[in-house]
């Protein structure tokens, strides 16, 4: 046989192999290019989600800090439709938006100009920028009252979207989206909290306690109070400085703070604990602090002028005072610095009382007959060591035993000094004062201020009750994070 001739073929093995590698480098530069065009996207989805984020952060800081809600003889509530969602104004969601794409609605121009040049912005990113743009949507709104405020408060709740926004050869697009709202809280949801964000806020010492009891059973038990080894929770802003035994907080401590240790200014310590002290129901960390605004100022002011009573003491010249025999009721009216002295039996009845001071010593009595009693105090001119609350010296009762029959309330940075007894109940709501517990007995109720120092072994029975009574705004929040991209 003659073998063919395979002159050439080299030729054609080396043709297919460049055809192959030629095959397989094209392959290559585009899963490069696929890989570049892949990173790029992610990198400019990446910047642009957060520049949507900071349009989200600068719409609701518009809104939390810039914004002033219905409620004003301007922008009155009868503007609004709330009992749908979204809220409505003019048939329309009420929406306020700089974002070209969503057109604003809202019954007063001035808050849709002031959102419109305030939520939008530009961030640089290389060679390229973010803008972002924002609306939000006001999904409901009610008004509550304000414990301790004569002003009522208008609580929202609005969805805010943003978008960030880059355009260039490749665009991108992403929107995010949060609920940003209050609520109304209880004031007094703890036995005891300190406002005051620093160590030793708030202090339990000499055999202090807390536990709980309920005032709605009081009648049902035939006027005595079972306390509860539980519930008496307290609170701050700042650090606990518990010593000595046995005392115990029958309850939690809350607070921004974390750990157990030594409390300096430069660390995070929640609880100090010096001794055989303890607090039962644990440590719960606060997400932020927690803001108590002051309460409103009396309106017209006391005088700053003294008023002293003691047993002898007649009625001249004091409004809506009634004398039988030793005891002196006081209706409620706008007085002075009441000092009861001297064995003075006085008593109060239902009604807001407007004083300037209140002071007991000398074997007074000061005694709620019926109740509520607010007071309300001014403390005007009063020395940085004289108590503008002192009732350290006499017998304070309210024989009701419902926290809620005598509702003390201060605006000022004073000194407040309580001391307990048998019949001692009382709410206490002074975000700014100083509190100090001496003497030793019980407190039916709660109490708030700057700095609370519980030294003298009071036990402090907290009214659970109190959670469905008397409420204030809480901080505004953000939720239901959401994102999308285009």
């Amino acid at each position: 046989m003659k073998n063919p001739r395979e002159r050439g073929v080299a030729l054609v093995f080396a043709m297919i192999m460049v055809l192959v590698l030629s095959v397989l480098a094209v392959s290559l530069m585009f899963v490069s290019q696929a890989e570049t065009w892949s990173s790029m996207n992610y990198r400019l989805m990446t910047q642009a989600r957060y520049g949507a984020e900071a349009g989200l952060n600068k719409a609701i800081n518009h809104l939390v800090h810039n914004y002033t809600p219905p409620g004003g003889v301007t922008d009155p509530l009868s503007n609004y439709n709330t009992t749908v969602s979204p809220v409505l104004a003019n048939g329309a969601p009420v929406i306020l938006s700089s974002n070209s794409s969503v057109t604003s609605n809202y019954p007063v121009a001035s808050a849709q100009d002031a959102f419109g040049t305030g939520s939008p912005g530009y961030l640089n990113a290389g060679p390229t920028g973010v803008s972002y743009n924002s609306y939000a949507t006001l999904l409901s709104m009610r008004q509550i009252a304000v414990y301790g405020s004569n002003t009522p408060a208008t609580i929202q709740t609005w969805l805010v979207t943003a978008a960030g926004n880059i355009t260039g050869i490749r665009d991108a697009q992403v929107e995010v989206s949060a609920i940003l709202e209050r609520q109304p809280i209880p004031v007094y949801a703890y036995a005891v909290f300190a406002t005051y964000p620093g160590c030793d806020a708030l202090g339990f010492s000499g055999g202090g306690t807390t536990d709980s009891f309920d005032s709605r059973n009081i009648q049902l038990s035939g006027g005595d109070v079972v306390t509860d080894p539980y519930g008496g929770n307290v609170g701050t802003n700042g650090n606990l400085l518990e010593s000595g035994s046995p005392t115990i907080i029958n309850g939690t401590l809350s607070t921004p703070r974390t750990g157990v240790g030594t409390c300096t200014s430069s660390n995070t310590t929640a609880l100090t604990v010096q001794g055989n002290a303890q607090v039962t129901g644990g440590l719960v960390e606060l997400p932020q602090v927690i803001e108590y605004p002051l309460p409103s100022p009396p309106d017209p002011m006391p005088p700053t002028s003294d008023l002293n009573l003691t047993q002898s003491s007649t009625c001249a010249g004091i409004p809506n005072c009634v004398k039988v025999g030793d005891r002196m009721t006081l209706g409620p009216d706008s007085y002075g610095n009441l000092n009861l002295s001297g064995q003075a039996d006085v008593h109060f009845t239902a009604g807001t009382y407007t004083i300037n001071s209140i002071t007991l010593a000398g074997n007074a009595t000061l005694t709620i007959d019926s109740g509520p009693v607010i007071l309300q105090v001014a403390g005007q001119n009063i020395g940085a060591s004289q108590p503008v609350i002192d009732f350290t010296g006499g017998t304070f009762a309210n024989p009701s035993l419902n926290p809620a029959d005598l509702q003390i309330q201060y605006a000022g940075s004073g000194l407040i000094k309580l001391a307990g007894g048998s019949d001692a109940a009382g709410l206490v709501y002074a975000p700014g004062a100083e509190i100090n517990f001496t003497g030793g007995s019980d407190w039916f109720g709660a109490v708030i201020g700057k700095v609370v120092d519980n030294a003298g072994g009071t036990a402090i029975h907290y009214d659970r009750s109190l959670q469905i009574e008397f409420f204030t705004v809480s901080n505004y929040m953000m939720s239901s994070f959401t994102w999308k991209k285009y």
